[in-house]
């Protein structure tokens, strides 16, 4: 019975995640061909599309510490535990900022339309892809919009606290000069992991962690700072009070025995 209930919730979050797209499709959509239509667009996710879903499936964010002041640009990381990790991090700054996103999203109808002319697609297999991606950041970044990234590769395996860090995020964060801003999803991968295993509603802690500063540094400092944010995320995932992570990867190997 607990596994049906588990599935029917998963099936209800695609519900509500689809509905505002499906309802707001034509708005958004023309909201995009505006010279600063972004903003738009950013507000009705992060204010009606975000909330909608969060709350539909029983959530709420709780920010565990002060998060740096707004209006300042940014190269957001966390770590990628869930689907709902989207939502969460849409609730957490009120200044725009873009999604840097994989191309296979774009599959997805009526999302994909909206998605492949917000956010910056990438094309891992793709070096022109991946060049490109400069060029748009640099266009976001003009306007004052933070960036976002979840650097994690291979992020679905249930079994491993943080997977190690792809290098892209940092090195944009060098080349166009924009402070890292980590933060630590706390709850997600034990309220509402990638499979219909286990989960359940509540609040979502975040955790700000201290500004990486990247002004003056060359492509000669990916690594560290590759390595440093990796290090200090990981650190704030084990040492949490509650053990979210660690009981989520318990609960998924007791479930491949």
């Amino acid at each position: 019975m607990k596994k049906i209930l588990l599935v029917l919730w998963r099936i209800w979050f695609y519900t509500l995640a689809a509905l505002p797209v499906v309802v707001l499709f034509f708005p958004l959509a023309v909201m995009l061909f505006l010279p600063n239509g972004y903003r738009y667009v950013f507000f009705v996710a992060r204010n009606i599309w975000a909330p909608f879903v969060l709350f539909g499936m029983g959530f709420w964010v709780k920010k565990t510490n002060s998060f740096p002041e707004e209006g300042k640009s940014f190269m957001m990381i966390a770590n990628h535990t869930s689907y709902i990790d989207v939502m969460v991090m849409l609730r957490l700054r009120k200044t725009p900022f873009v999604f840097v996103g994989k191309k296979e999203l774009v599959k997805i109808p009526l999302f994909g339309y909206l998605f492949k002319r917000a956010a910056i697609m990438v094309d891992r297999s793709s070096s022109k892809s991946r060049f490109e991606v400069y060029g748009r950041a640099q266009k976001v970044i003009a306007k004052g919009y933070s960036m976002c990234i979840f650097p994690e590769k291979e992020y679905i395996d249930e079994t491993i606290v943080l997977n190690p860090f792809k290098q892209g995020a940092f090195k944009l964060a060098i080349e166009h000069q924009l402070p890292i801003l980590p933060m630590v999803f706390l709850d997600c991968k034990r309220k509402f992991p990638w499979y219909t295993t286990y989960g359940y509603p509540g609040a979502l802690r975040v955790q700000a962690l201290p500004v990486i500063p990247t002004e003056g540094l060359t492509e000669a400092a990916i690594l560290t700072l590759q390595e440093t944010a990796h290090a200090l995320i990981k650190q704030e995932l084990l040492a949490d009070p509650k053990a979210r992570t660690t009981e989520a990867i318990a609960l998924w190997k007791k479930t491949l025995k």
